[in-house]
């Protein structure tokens, strides 16, 4: 197998000495619904397998460290310099070599960099979250100004496969009246929600406009990737960032 076969390189101007990308499910060792590379160690999956898979993405992208871990909560507190296993959905790391890091099923994965390469961050933005604050937090973490901030957007679930009900969109409309254009009505009286879209007009909103990435759908397509809205019970990928000098 190849590298291409375990992740996918952001595609951003970010500079060379920063590494960010997202995980695929393909190139692993779990088996059933986790087949086949499921990073996840709370999903019921072998714990072996896991640890296999988490060696395996370590080995094809070249990670100089252990990944920081979090224990995720849809929520939007940020870490800096996180330690594994801590209660966040973003961190923020300015050490060479300490990787940040963000597991994901259909949740949109952000993933920033200041343009000097000093600063580096990765964020878990859910509905939840991402109504909560999380990437203005992020964002906010930063030493560097936001107009020197870039932003890659990785795979998450598109708006043709995100239905949710209204108490979402309300939730995005009390901060932004115009996050309207990033809800369409179904004939179920519920709504599709753009991720991507809403992702985008914060980032924007925070000062950020170096913004890539996008243009997947988790839910779409099951030979690369989880989705626990297809699934339920599945495995998780992992979006990651790292500077190496």
């Amino acid at each position: 197998m190849t590298s291409a076969d375990f992740w996918i390189p952001a595609a951003w101007s970010a500079p060379g000495n920063v590494v960010a990308g997202c995980s695929l499910r393909t190139g692993g060792v779990s088996t059933g619904v986790y087949a086949s590379l499921n990073l996840g160690e709370h999903v019921g999956d072998d714990p072996d397998a896991v640890r296999r898979n988490r060696q395996r993405l370590a080995t094809a992208c070249n990670l100089p460290s252990e990944p920081a871990w979090l224990s995720q909560v849809h929520g939007a507190k940020v870490l800096e310099e996180p330690t594994r296993d801590a209660e966040a959905d973003a961190s923020l790391t300015r050490q060479v070599d300490r990787v940040c890091v963000v597991m994901i099923a259909d949740c949109l994965p952000v993933l920033l960099a200041s343009e000097d390469g000093r600063e580096v961050a990765a964020a878990h933005a859910g509905w939840r979250g991402l109504s909560a604050g999380v990437l203005e937090n992020t964002v906010c973490a930063f030493n560097a100004p936001p107009h020197s901030i870039l932003a890659w957007l990785g795979p998450a679930i598109s708006q043709s496969a995100f239905e949710v009900g209204g108490e979402v969109r309300e939730a995005f409309l009390q901060g932004d009246i115009n996050a309207a254009d990033c809800f369409v009505p179904n004939e179920r009286g519920r709504w599709q929600a753009d991720l991507y879209a809403l992702a985008s007009r914060r980032l924007q909103a925070a000062g950020i406009h170096q913004v890539f990435g996008g243009g997947w759908c988790t839910h779409e397509d099951s030979a690369r990737f989880f989705s626990y809205r297809r699934d339920g019970q599945c495995g998780r990928m992992a979006a990651f960032v790292f500077r190496n000098a």
